[in-house]
């Protein structure tokens, strides 16, 4: 080989070729790697209604690194989803330096369990909910079969007009369209919060809540202090107890916190 030229020109010529390659592949990499080519604009395209916008803007700013070009688009896509009411994350760039989102948050349907809610495709997640929704209980796995037989059954009951406005559990009932309790057929002198807590047990009776429960479901508050819910149990108690120091109705369930006793019945108004 090494007497003939011509081979000697071909093996010149083809590492000359692989050498330029390399030096290309080596320029181009470095290139689309400069701040030129970095996004100057990230812009969520859909309107949030749940999820934290300032939460979202800080995900984006620390987990959306590279440029137009080396921008990981799974990756992305995976830590945006991990952010609270985010269900889905599109991404599209646009040339020269614009990133556009499209987020898809869940729309929850009702609670499951003790801490996460269920969207209305039958999916479990996790995230901070304030309002009314109905409660499901139930093994794992098992929240889109639920999901399914609440619809089947709401298709039914829904022309019906069958909400609950009426909650009875022992010698306690609650109108909650009128906002009066009654014991024992008695009107109760109550206030707005002491009404809340009242008929909040009593649709649940049966059932042990602890206090942050309790702030985060009648109050709706994510963060207090629970002796709030303390001082709101004791004067419950003077007000419906014929011996407070000796509870009957709102029980306390040790290392846990408060259940109404007594079976609850729901009149339709």
């Amino acid at each position: 080989m090494w007497d003939d030229e011509r081979q000697l020109n071909a093996a010149a010529a083809t590492l000359a070729l692989m050498a330029i390659v390399a030096l290309g592949y080596a320029g181009v990499a470095w290139l689309v790697r400069q701040p030129a080519f970095a996004f100057r604009e990230v812009v969520v395209t859909t309107p949030l209604v749940h999820a934290n916008g300032a939460y979202l803007e800080a995900v984006v700013r620390s987990e959306l690194s590279g440029t137009f070009f080396t921008l990981d688009l799974t990756r992305a896509r995976q830590a945006l989803a991990q952010v609270p009411w985010v269900r889905a994350a599109g991404l599209r760039r646009q040339w020269p330096r614009r990133l556009e989102i499209e987020i898809e948050e869940h729309a929850p349907l009702a609670r499951w369990n003790d801490a996460g809610l269920v969207n209305t495709r039958g999916e479990v997640f996790v995230a901070d909910w304030n309002g009314e929704l109905p409660q499901f209980t139930g093994p794992p796995g098992a929240s889109a079969a639920m999901t399914a037989r609440f619809r089947d059954w709401s298709a039914v009951v829904g022309p019906l007009d069958l909400t609950p406005t009426k909650l009875s559990a022992g010698p306690v009932m609650v109108d909650t369209a009128a906002r009066r309790a009654y014991l024992n057929g008695d009107e109760l002198s109550l206030t707005h919060r002491e009404f809340d807590l009242l008929a909040y047990l009593v649709s649940h009776a049966g059932k042990a809540y602890t206090k942050a429960e309790l702030l985060r479901r009648v109050w709706g508050w994510d963060f207090g202090d629970s002796s709030t819910v303390t001082v709101h149990v004791r004067r419950l108690r003077e007000k419906i107890e014929a011996d407070p120091s000796d509870p009957k109705l709102v029980l306390t369930v040790p290392r846990t916190g408060y259940l109404f006793a007594g079976d609850f019945t729901g009149d339709r108004a």
